[in-house]
Parts: structure tokens; C-alpha cells; sequence
């Protein structure tokens, strides 16, 4: 027992040198982005008062009067329109508000109505000055202005028979020889998030060159979750290209050009997506880009999607489009049949293939215990946990079963150890000659575990998809989308962050009990590394699941519980130890067939065994 009690001592020490490293680091760090920031407020303070004094009001004046000049230049036939003042018109249906601005004839801003920001108010999406829809037009010989710039002084709204509403924003030329004129129309429909957007112009062919619509979208996607760290892991842009649906993660690349046609391009941040869709698609030749601002901006990505449309050389010409603002609502997505539910995250890239296990069995049975259990997430994972383990319960048997059966043979092992001494290779030859005399397979419980992984990673992409999970309140945690942080440091500590997740703890503990448990069904293994290795594991589980949403850890502490119920039921009342004992003693009667498996690990073994004889004798 000395040896591993050192080794105990050995990784605490390591642990502890770790920790102390890292805290050292981090501390070092601050400080010298402390000394930088300072010393850099003291050249910019010396700078400035180096510089010769400026007329900053004269310089705003001449600014603003070069501005407003060249945007009339520019307005050309529109010119009227260059200089205004912006109307906004507010819009709503039973799901969200919507706010529409005269100066561009484009959305100011949309508020969910059954979501909230961080700051508790109405959540907001395409609220922020980078935000705009706009094109350019053709305004005079080699003159053109971007909508956006320009003030659509008419606004007319209209009540349609369907009970939707509409909106038009109109533009019409000042030069009554070129009689143009363009027209934003938006439709806004009950219990929808997605906005009709069409444009009518009348004299297109002057205004557009060979019919080229240069439509520019840009978004920036609002940090609306708690950690915005973990909110741009979980933010996408995705499109369909030639009917074919595709996404990337903002972090790995940074813009993307279509060679085929497009029907839409969105913008997916974890809970929310924001989608621009063409009726009759985009024309091959787009493009899309985006960059990540800093964590100060509060901003996850700015997007920047420039989108061909080719609309017929006529007087007059029509393009159709279609804006969703809303939650990644798995359903919701759906019933557009437009492939838009592909962007939820319920297994993506190297985790596809729990993708099918996600849609056809946890989210149906989620919904199923959503609806019975009145609303309660909590409760509702906890009922999805424990039909999850009704369901591998064939397994947790299988399992439990040839733990029982080791167990069994522990006195026989006990005795091949003392027999044998510190040969390992031959121990290890006379244990796999016993389990097979006794029908016993070594891996018997570790196959039905690894079979469990799939339905790990699956909850694992549903609970950090699930948007009925964000601000849903469970025992001390106020969202079970987030990590439950009830104990604060107050300082960041290396991979642990500056809270420590209850729910996490509570799974890192019946974790432990479970290792404790299971390491009194095993036989010794001696090796000091074997014997603690399951130890180890919810210490790591403390660390890496500290930061993951409390629904995930919940259902891992109720699995846990129901693991532990379990084993002492079927070990204590269902697995009868005598008659397995009995069975061993006939299994050891019947004559022995080897697998091609068995032969090969016996001859490696034999070798392995030569060869360290032989090394003996060369030392001898």
C-alpha cells in the first residue's frame, strides 16, 4: 500500500503545481494588461497635449456640410429623398413587435414577445446601427445611391382579408421625365416570426443595370445568453445552395462565395436565427462574410451577406423575399419546409450521427413529458431520464450481471495474484484462462456502457439546443439553459471559471459513488493507475461540466441516482450469486471451443513471455 499512497501523494503534488501554474499565469497576465493599458493612457495623455489645439465644432460642421453635399450628388433623380427625417412605424402580431423605418424603407429593430433579453426586457434581434437591408439603384449618368441612405417618404399600411397586415414604404423620383419609383412592401402575419418582404419598382430598367439586384443584408447578432463565450460556440451561418443545406461555425472559417444558386442564408446564435430567404433564389455569384467583434461590443458575429438577384430588363420588375426573426425552434423551423431546422444543433459535424436519435426519439419523448409535467423542465428531464434508462435497461442488466460473475471469481484471482507475484504476463495468461473455463467475458460490462455513449452526445446537442430550456427556472437554478452558478468565487480559477455549478457537483458525487460501488464488484487489477483510474473521472466531471447547462448536469446527477437504485436492486435481489456460481462450475465442465480472438491473445502472450525469458537469460 505504500506505492499507492505515493502515487495518491505523487498527483495531488502534480495537481497542486498545475493549479499553481496556472494561477500564476493568469495573474501575471492581468497585470500586464494592466501596465499596458496604463502605459498607454500615458502616451495618449502626452500625445494630446503635444498636438495643436482643434476647432472641433468647425471641423463637425464642415464634415456634415460635405456629407449632406455629396449625398445629394449622389441622389441624383432622388434627391428629395437624400435629405429627411426618419418615420418609424411600429407593427406587431401576437408573437413579436416589429418596428419599420422610413429612411431606407427597411426593419428597425424586432422584439420577441415570449422571450427576454438579458437585461429582462423584450428580446431584440436586428436592433443595432449595423443592421440593413439596402441595394443600389441607378440615380443618373454614372451615379448611383443605396436605399438605405434614402428617405421613403410615403407609408401606406393595409389590413388584408387573411388577417395579416401590410406595409408599404414608397420612393418615387423628383425628375418627372424618369418617372422611377420603388416600393417596399412588408407583410406581417398572426402567430408568424417570418415577415414577407417584396420590392416593386417602376422604371427598373433605369434603375438597375441588365436587371441586376445587388441586395446587401447585414446582421449582427446580439449576445443574448449569460455566457457569451459558450453562445459563440454555438452560433452558425448556414444556407442552401442547389437544394443542398450547408453551415459553417463562425470560429473556423470567415466567409463563404456560392457557385450555385442560394435560397436563403441565416445566421443561427444558439437560441435565435435570423434567416433572409429569396422566393425565386439568389443568383450563383453571392457571397457572405462575417468577422467576430470583441466580447466588449457584446456582439457575437456581424454578418455581411451580398446576394445577386436577376429580375427581368422591363419597365417594371417585382423581387419576392421572406425574413424570419426568431427562436431555433426545432418545430417551428420544420413547417417551413425549406430545410430550416437543419441549423438546430441536435448533432452536427463529427456528432451526426446522433442526429437521427435526437429527431425520431429524445425530442418527440422531451415534448411528450414537457406537456405531461405542466410546464416544468426540470421535471420533464427528469422523466425523459428515467424512460432513457427503462429503455438500455436490458443492458444495465447484461452489465450488472457480469459484474456479478467477476465478483464470483474474486477468491480464484486472489489466488492466481499470491501464486504468481509480480509476473503480470503470466497472471494476465491464467486470468483469461479462467474466465474462459468459467464463461465469463471480461468486457461483458464495459460493451453495454460504450453502447450508452451515442445517447450521451445526443442529450448533450439537445440540451444546448432545446430553446424551451432558456430561462426556465428548476430548485436553485434560474436556467436550466445556462449553468446554475449559486457559489461564487469571485475570482477565476484555472479550468474551474469563478463559480462551481451545484448540479454539477451533485453529479460529480453520485459519479463518485457509483466508482465506489462498482470498484467493490471488480477484481483487483494491481495496477496502482487501474485501481484509482475511476476516481479520477469525477474529479475531471467536476472540471469539464462546470460550465455546461444545468439541464445536462440534472440529468446526469437523476441518471446517476437511478444507476446507483439500480444496482443495489438487482445486485441485492434480482442476480441470484448462487446459482451463477453453479453455473460457472458446469461451464467449467463443458469442453472449450476458442475463439479466432482467443488464439491470437494466447499466442501474443506466449510470445511476449518467450522473448521477456529470453531477455532474462541475455542479463543472466
Amino acid at each position: 500500500m505504500n506505492f499507492d499512497r505515493n502515487t495518491i501523494i505523487g498527483f495531488v503534488i502534480l495537481a497542486l503545481l498545475f493549479f499553481g501554474y496556472f494561477y500564476y499565469n493568469n495573474q501575471e497576465q492581468l497585470r500586464f494588461n494592466k501596465q499596458t493599458a496604463r502605459e498607454k493612457f500615458v502616451k495618449d495623455s502626452i500625445a494630446k497635449t503635444q498636438r495643436p489645439p482643434v476647432d472641433t465644432v468647425a471641423l463637425k460642421a464642415d464634415s456634415a456640410k460635405a456629407d449632406t453635399l455629396k449625398k445629394l450628388a449622389d441622389a441624383g433623380t432622388f434627391k428629395e429623398a437624400a435629405i429627411g427625417t426618419e418615420q418609424l412605424v411600429q407593427a406587431e402580431n401576437d408573437l413579436m413587435k416589429i418596428t419599420f423605418s422610413s429612411k431606407g424603407g427597411q426593419v428597425k429593430k424586432v422584439e420577441l414577445k415570449r422571450f427576454r433579453g438579458t437585461d429582462s426586457s423584450l428580446l431584440k434581434l436586428a436592433a443595432s446601427d449595423f443592421d440593413k437591408i439596402s441595394y443600389p439603384v441607378l440615380t443618373g449618368q454614372n451615379q448611383t445611391a443605396q436605399t438605405a441612405d434614402l428617405y421613403f417618404s410615403r407609408i401606406d399600411s393595409t389590413k388584408n382579408t387573411d388577417g395579416s397586415k401590410s406595409y408599404s414604404f414608397s420612393l418615387t423620383s423628383s425628375d418627372s421625365s424618369a418617372s422611377s419609383s420603388i416600393v417596399h412592401k412588408f407583410t406581417v402575419k398572426p402567430g408568424e416570426y417570418m415577415i414577407d418582404f417584396d420590392v416593386a419598382m417602376t422604371g427598373a430598367d433605369k434603375l438597375l443595370t441588365q436587371g441586376n439586384l445587388n441586395l446587401t443584408w447585414q446582421y449582427a447578432a446580439a449576445q443574448q445568453e449569460s455566457d457569451i463565450d459558450f453562445e459563440k460556440q454555438n452560433t452558425q451561418v448556414g444556407y442552401v445552395t442547389d437544394g443542398e443545406f450547408d453551415y459553417h461555425t463562425i470560429s473556423k472559417t470567415n466567409d463563404k462565395s456560392f457557385k450555385e444558386s442560394v435560397s436563403w442564408v441565416g445566421v443561427r446564435q444558439r437560441f435565435f436565427f435570423s434567416i433572409l430567404v429569396a422566393k425565386k433564389n439568389f443568383a450563383a455569384g453571392s457571397s457572405m462574410d462575417w468577422t467576430i467583434p470583441a466580447d466588449s461590443t457584446r456582439t457575437l458575429v456581424q454578418s455581411t451577406a451580398n446576394l445577386k438577384v436577376q429580375l427581368p430588363v422591363a419597365p417594371t420588375a417585382n423581387a419576392g423575399f421572406s425574413i424570419y426573426y426568431g427562436p431555433s425552434d426545432y418545430h417551428i423551423l420544420k413547417k417551413y419546409d425549406q430545410k430550416f431546422e437543419k441549423l438546430v444543433n441536435l448533432g452536427q459535424g463529427m456528432y451526426s450521427f446522433v442526429r437521427p436519435l435526437n429527431r425520431f426519439v429524445i425530442l418527440p419523448i422531451f415534448d411528450f413529458f414537457k406537456n405531461l409535467s405542466a410546464g416544468s423542465m426540470g421535471l420533464a428531464i427528469a422523466l425523459l431520464t428515467l424512460f432513457i434508462r427503462l429503455l438500455i435497461s436490458p443492458l444495465t442488466y447484461t452489465s450488472y450481471l457480469s459484474g456479478a460473475k467477476m465478483k464470483a471469481l474474486r477468491p480464484e484471482i486472489a489466488k492466481l495474484k499470491e501464486k504468481f507475484g509480480a509476473d503480470q504476463q503470466a497472471m494476465s495468461m491464467e486470468q483469461m484462462k479462467l474466465f474462459r473455463e468459467a464463461g465469463v467475458n471480461p468486457l461483458g460490462g464495459c460493451i453495454p456502457a460504450l453502447l450508452q455513449i451515442p445517447i450521451f452526445f445526443a442529450l448533450f446537442s439537445f440540451f444546448n439546443s432545446e430553446v424551451s430550456l432558456r430561462g426556465a427556472e428548476f430548485l436553485w437554478a434560474h436556467d436550466l439553459a445556462a449553468y446554475d452558478a449559486p457559489i461564487k468565487f469571485g475570482v477565476n480559477i484555472p479550468l474551474l471559471g469563478d463559480h462551481l455549478s451545484l448540479f454539477n457537483v451533485t453529479a460529480a458525487a453520485t459519479s463518485f459513488l457509483i466508482s465506489l460501488y462498482s470498484m467493490s464488484m471488480t477484481p483487483d487489477q494491481g495496477n496502482p493507475m487501474m485501481k484509482y483510474l475511476p476516481y479520477i473521472f469525477p474529479v475531471f466531471l467536476l472540471f469539464f461540466f462546470n460550465k455546461l447547462p444545468s439541464a445536462l448536469t440534472w440529468y446526469y446527477t437523476v441518471s446517476n441516482v437511478v444507476t446507483l437504485a439500480l444496482q443495489f436492486v438487482i445486485q441485492n435481489y434480482i442476480i441470484d450469486h448462487d446459482k451463477i456460481l453453479a453455473r460457472i462450475d458446469e461451464n467449467r465442465k463443458k469442453p472449450k471451443t476458442k475463439s479466432k480472438w482467443q488464439e491470437r491473445m494466447e499466442q501474443m502472450q506466449e510470445q511476449q513471455k518467450k522473448m521477456k525469458e529470453m531477455q532474462n537469460k541475455t542479463k543472466r
